[in-house]
């Protein structure tokens, strides 16, 4: 019951535009992160990671709403890859005197390492496109930082923020980063992709070998 209804919880969250994820951000993960980030600033300013203090969106309160974000994603593409591990490979380490917490460290883990690889990589791929909410939270800055607690820009939001009102000069470097972004992504996808192929092709093999 337990793994349904966190299956169902993780599906509700990818079914969530992005627009209330960036709105959730600001009124909600910003002012709930505020105390910390300035307790991070005050005992840790000399760390170039607390420089600055947590005036309003900045790059922490965009990652944490953007790991939500690419949580179905992952959690998906992994649970697939969980699910594929052959059953005889299970039952032959239980056979052996495994425990159940030895066959998922041992046996179940390892065999779905390549799925979960390739979740993780779906996942920045998926993280790299994302636009509406990271405009809303990451600041629309455009200087170079280190610190968590300041504002920045991402390559799909600084295109989204800046394009309608470009010269002609300016809409020619969007587009090349346009097309820098898109082959990030695009090869962040087919990477993951070859990756689950593969896993799929190991967990096959495995299950010829012990059969």
């Amino acid at each position: 019951r337990f793994e349904c209804f966190l299956k169902t919880v993780v599906d509700l969250l990818a079914a969530i535009p992005s627009v209330v994820y960036g709105l959730w951000g600001i009124y909600y993960v910003i002012p709930l992160l505020r105390p910390m980030a300035d307790w991070l600033h005050g005992n840790f300013s000399w760390c170039p990671l607390f420089s600055t203090p947590l005036t309003g969106p900045g790059i922490l309160p965009a990652a944490l709403v953007l790991g939500i974000m690419i949580l179905p994603t992952v959690a998906s593409v992994s649970r697939e890859a969980l699910s594929a591990v052959p059953s005889r490979l299970k039952e032959a380490a239980m056979g052996l005197g495994a425990t159940r917490w030895e066959v998922l460290w041992r046996v179940v883990l390892p065999s779905a390492s390549r799925g979960i690889g390739a979740a993780l990589v779906l996942g920045f791929g998926r993280a790299i496109g994302e636009t509406m909410a990271l405009a809303m939270l990451a600041g629309n800055s455009s200087r170079l930082t280190v610190s968590l607690l300041s504002p920045s820009n991402t390559l799909a939001a600084r295109l989204a923020n800046q394009f309608p009102e470009a010269g002609p000069s300016e809409a020619s470097a969007l587009m090349l980063a346009a097309l820098v972004l898109l082959a990030l992504s695009l090869s962040a996808n087919v990477f993951g992709v070859l990756m689950n192929m593969r896993g799929r092709i190991k967990f096959t093999r495995k299950a010829e070998a012990v059969a």
